[in-house]
């Protein structure tokens, strides 16, 4: 593989694939795990087994060398006013609902569980795989960035890079390993196997040109519905990353899903930082050349 395989579809030329990706709809999502199940089965995962945080249901807490995917639980408690309308009578069941503790999944019942199976984003601007200096990281012929677990180093440079904190190294030998998008699975014409093994479709696999638009009129959908804090994250190609390869429709803001709100490509200021750094540099030489030789007669 080039070391200089950064681009789609510029450097694949005829081999190139219309770019693929997931489109995970949050509102559909029932916490099942079964994603997380058939990813690791799949790509024959360690165990990663981290416990219980005391703050939800997940026992996986975050992505990690071994921790592929990801399903985030939030417990929302439900406002028991009645500033939306809801009669007193509701209101009232809606305040014994809070003191009982959680009654169900639904929302109205005092809680609300929010609930999303997160991924590497698949970034279109990939600062991990720009800081990479071994080729290790690349982008594929489908748009996806793939490491080659062969070919890391265990350098460590692309884990502070990823705006998302996506990448991490196993202590066993200090590789970076990741969500690939199943990149085995594509080239065969095959789903990736947690969209596939995911019985609500809330995590949807295709072309991102088709996933982006059924994601709009879904998100009219649910904003009709009443859900007035639906938003598409990460399906911009005008944010900080250029859009994503993996983008979601969460129910409320990305911070209560443990989503930074306005990740942006950590290389983007470098070229200013060191113009900056330079002319600091160029001002104090200035300075201490006039201090030694300014006095002298």
């Amino acid at each position: 593989m080039s070391l200089d395989v950064h681009s789609w579809p510029a450097t694949y030329g005829e081999e190139s694939q219309p770019r693929m990706g997931f489109f995970t709809d949050t509102s559909i999502c029932i916490g099942c795990k079964a994603c997380e199940v058939a990813c690791k089965e799949w790509n024959q995962i360690p165990m990663s087994m981290k416990g219980f945080t005391g703050n939800s249901y997940d026992n996986t807490i975050a992505l990690g060398a071994s921790t592929w995917r990801h399903v985030a639980f939030v417990e929302q408690r439900v406002p028991a006013g009645i500033e939306d309308g809801s009669s007193l009578v509701h209101a009232a069941g809606r305040s014994e609902a809070i003191d009982a503790g959680v009654q169900t999944y639904q929302e109205g019942d005092g809680f609300r569980w929010l609930m999303a199976s997160d991924v590497c984003k698949h970034c279109t601007e990939a600062a991990c795989l720009e800081v990479c200096p071994t080729g290790a990281l690349f982008r594929t012929e489908y748009g996806t960035v793939v490491v080659q677990e062969d070919v890391c180093n265990g350098c460590g440079y692309c884990v502070p890079a990823c705006p998302f904190g996506v990448l991490d190294q196993r202590e066993e030998d200090g590789r970076v390993w990741k969500c690939t998008l199943c990149y085995d699975r594509l080239k065969d014409g095959l789903e990736p196997a947690c969209a596939k093994a995911c019985p609500t479709d809330s995590i949807q696999f295709g072309e991102l040109t088709d996933l982006r638009a059924r994601a709009e009129q879904r998100l009219e959908q649910l904003q009709q519905a009443g859900q007035k804090n639906a938003q598409l994250y990460l399906a911009d190609e005008d944010d900080g990353i250029g859009g994503a390869g993996a983008f979601f429709l969460l129910l409320d803001d990305p911070e209560v899903y443990g989503l930074p709100p306005d990740p942006v490509d950590t290389r983007r200021d470098l070229g200013s930082i060191w113009a900056a750094a330079g002319a600091a540099a160029a001002a104090l030489g200035v300075g201490l050349a006039a201090a030694v030789f300014g006095g002298r007669p």
